[in-house]
């Protein structure tokens, strides 16, 4: 049987695929107490050192400060959390490679799979790459029921994984000591996020968004020192000059705990007074608008648009801009489908159908997005306008447009209404035109009673056998005498005087006047 090999030429190796091989330690260097240790004296320059280092092969503090960034910033959390549920409960489809039975059982594989219950948990935590730049769940698999299955995708924290210093590209995990082994094949999901061109670590929003975040942190510490300083009216104390030293200690504790305590006990003579801030000459709201500049910053980087967030510059957001801006959202949600479909494909759906079904050519794949909305109403237009022209259209295309699902044998179904039989006359004529364009949700009126009329029971050919024999009659006679096409037509023009065409002349003088009393008299029909 042909090995499977992953794209470093590395084969699969059975024995591993069910244990846990990156799991979490108790005391080694893969422990969960010592993997979320806060950042602390963030500066400009702490920060830049952090993000020079990601790139020197050390992505430690960066994943680090990517967690911290989340846990302290609470817009950011928001953002980049709505950016992944959004996608994460997205539907999830299998394409077949073809329409044979054995592409047809490869892709039913894939969809046994989808259908376990903890695949939107898997997803978001995946999704995670989308702010550090990669994220890795190792896969359990399971042979209970004598088929290869994932049982689960156990996600992994990224510091314990690196890109190698040779080429910035290829995952390492940390082993069990200091050593940094590469991942096994069809062992991990390794789901990579590309913000943009470069190295792999440089593409999650967490660098990007990093100085935004620091510089509001900024900001929101030189708030708080300013409420603090302003926010209480200013306690003055006054006391009589007899006071007691022990007197005015008593009044300068109750001036500086009242803020607090919203109470105080003074000696009597003493008196305390507020004096309203409103003459600093400092404005609170630059800060609310610095803060506020940078959560849009943040907003356009991780949703690429900032009105389906909140009400835009001054409080109001033009309706129809942010409908526009909900569109940029959407490319970005059809992009981060698209990645996260090839990562599943690669990790999970080639290994699931090589493990139980042998190599194949070409492998089924996963595909993530939204159903496209059909206008049901345009739909039925188009093809009532286009079918009858001689476009052919399969059924089952229109019904899978619709929703609707092929019917079975001895299934009840609706269909047209028959055709009035050929010597019903016109009154069954038109009560057949008026029934069909009811079905089309159309009025029927004097003039498709009348074309009715004429196309039910062959009634047109009568009225033109006169005019077409003579043209017929010189077509067998030039065919007899060997006259060529330019013959022919030379003696069309004489033909005119020999065409009877009084009796279609009648009828649709008759059809026009009943038409345009019909309408002067304002009827459906007549």
């Amino acid at each position: 049987m042909p090995e499977l090999i992953d794209q470093y030429g590395r084969p699969i190796r059975k024995e591993l695929l069910t244990q846990e091989v990156a799991g979490p330690t108790v005391a080694g260097v893969r422990s969960v107490a010592g993997a979320a240790q806060q950042i602390r004296a963030i500066d400009i320059q702490r920060v830049a050192a952090i993000l020079r280092e990601s790139t020197d092969g050390d992505p430690i503090r960066y994943l680090e400060l990517a967690e911290e960034m989340e846990e302290r910033d609470l817009h950011y959390l928001a953002v980049l959390g709505t950016r992944r549920r959004q996608v994460a409960q997205l539907k999830i489809s299998v394409e077949p490679v073809d329409d044979s039975a054995e592409a047809e059982a490869d892709a039913e594989l894939l969809r046994d799979w989808l259908r376990h219950d903890e695949l939107e948990d898997e997803i978001f935590d995946l999704l995670d790459a989308i702010g550090k730049g990669f994220a890795v769940s190792e896969i359990i698999w399971e042979t209970s029921e004598g088929q290869w299955m994932p049982e689960r995708l156990e996600y992994r924290l990224p510091q314990w994984f690196r890109y190698d210093r040779e080429t910035g590209a290829r995952l390492q995990r940390r082993g069990d000591g200091f050593e940094w082994l590469d991942l096994e094949p069809a062992k991990f999901v390794v789901h990579q996020h590309q913000a943009k061109s470069g190295l792999p670590i440089r593409g999650g929003l967490a660098r990007a968004a990093a100085w935004a975040w620091v510089f509001k942190l900024f900001g929101t510490r030189d708030w708080l020192r300013f409420v603090e300083a302003y926010g209480h009216p200013l306690r003055v104390g006054k006391f009589d000059k007899s006071a007691q030293t022990e007197d005015r200690a008593i009044l300068l504790r109750a001036v500086t705990n009242i803020a607090s305590d919203a109470a105080a006990i003074i000696p009597e003579g003493m008196s305390i007074e507020f004096i309203e801030n409103a003459g600093t000459g400092v404005r609170s709201d630059l800060y609310r608008d610095l803060l506020g500049y940078f959560d849009n910053q943040v907003s356009k980087a991780v949703l690429g648009q900032t009105l389906t967030m909140q009400e835009g510059e001054g409080g109001s957001g033009s309706y129809a801009l942010g409908k526009v801006h909900n569109e940029v959202r959407h490319d970005i949600e059809r992009s981060d489908a698209r990645q996260l479909a090839a990562t599943l494909t690669r990790a999970v759906g080639v290994p699931l159908v090589f493990l139980n079904r042998g190599m194949r050519r070409k492998w089924p794949r996963f595909v993530i997005g939204r159903e496209e909305q059909t206008d049901t109403g345009l739909l039925a237009e188009v093809l009532a306008k286009l079918v009858p022209l001689g476009l052919n259209v399969r059924s089952a295309e229109v019904r899978g447009h619709l929703g609707l699902t092929d019917p079975g044998e001895g299934d009840e179904v609706l269909g047209p209404a028959a055709p009035p039989p050929a010597d019903a006359g016109p009154e069954a004529a038109r009560a057949f035109s008026r029934a069909m364009a009811r079905a089309a949700g159309q009025r029927g009126d004097a003039i498709d009673a009348a074309v009715a009329t004429l196309l039910a029971g062959e009634g047109w050919e009568p009225m033109m056998e006169p005019v077409i024999e003579p043209i017929l009659a010189a077509a067998g006679a030039a065919l007899e005498r060997g006259d060529s096409l330019e013959d022919f037509r030379a003696q069309l023009p004489g033909l005119f005087a020999d065409m009877d065409d009084s009796r279609l002349v009648e009828t649709l003088h008759r059809m026009g006047f009943t038409a345009a009393l019909s309408g002067q008299a304002g009827l459906d029909d007549a």
